[in-house]
């Protein structure tokens, strides 16, 4: 089958749950670095946005539909559940994920505290960040709720909806808020866990796709 060419940059979450996606997959990929806001971006995304899948001549951008184009195209393991339910509910914490985890969460508090930081020399806007921690608690304290006893989020299998949620969230893992916002759920500290013990979320973090990044500029 044909690589995958995922445009992205390293540190995207939505970029690292298509890269996670592929490696549980076990397909061959590479990154392609996206030269953001430029016209050669708006030829790949016309809202200007990442990541992009490349496979053959065929292109898709928008990171869901990405996320069900591999689990259709590439059938083991699968990562959408049989059962309509639960499929439901997949397909409902995923769009939690793009529409209240990552806008006015991660987009906000991660912008603040790692974005801006590390690739802008930004320091931090500590009264954005408080305004922001109202619905980061609502979202966090949602997702330990719809989370439960069960071991992913819709039962014993990881699903697309555990890996976007878990690339996420990891974001705040090291950040002063993720204390107040995930301490108070052992559930989801436990989830994250399990899923960050997996080889496809070990293999992307951020160092490890901006690894992948300078090979393949070289």
């Amino acid at each position: 089958m044909t690589e995958f060419i995922v445009h992205s940059i390293p540190g995207s979450p939505f970029g690292r749950a298509v890269f996670a996606t592929l490696e549980e997959k076990g397909a061959s990929y590479s990154l392609k670095r996206v030269p953001m806001r430029t016209p050669e971006h708006l030829a790949l995304h016309p809202f200007a946005r990442i990541p992009i899948l490349q496979h053959g001549d065929f292109h898709l951008y928008e990171t869901q539909a990405i996320l069900r184009y591999l689990d259709r195209v590439l059938l083991r393991p699968p990562l959408s559940p049989n059962d309509a339910k639960a499929a439901a509910r997949m397909d409902q914490l995923l769009n939690v994920s793009d529409w209240y985890l990552f806008q006015g969460v991660g987009n906000v508090i991660g912008f603040q505290r790692v974005v801006g930081p590390r690739l802008m020399g930004l320091t931090p806007d500590e009264a954005v960040i408080e305004a922001a921690m109202p619905r980061a608690r609502q979202v966090f304290d949602l997702l330990a709720r719809e989370l439960g006893e069960r071991r992913y989020f819709t039962g014993e299998a990881v699903t697309l909806a555990d890996i976007l949620l878990a690339c996420h969230v990891d974001f705040f893992r090291e950040l002063p808020e993720w204390a107040p916002l995930a301490g108070p759920h052992r559930n989801l500290v436990a989830w994250l866990e399990r899923m960050n013990a997996r080889p496809s979320l070990i293999a992307t973090t951020w160092e490890r796709v901006d690894a992948l990044d300078k090979v393949a500029a070289e």
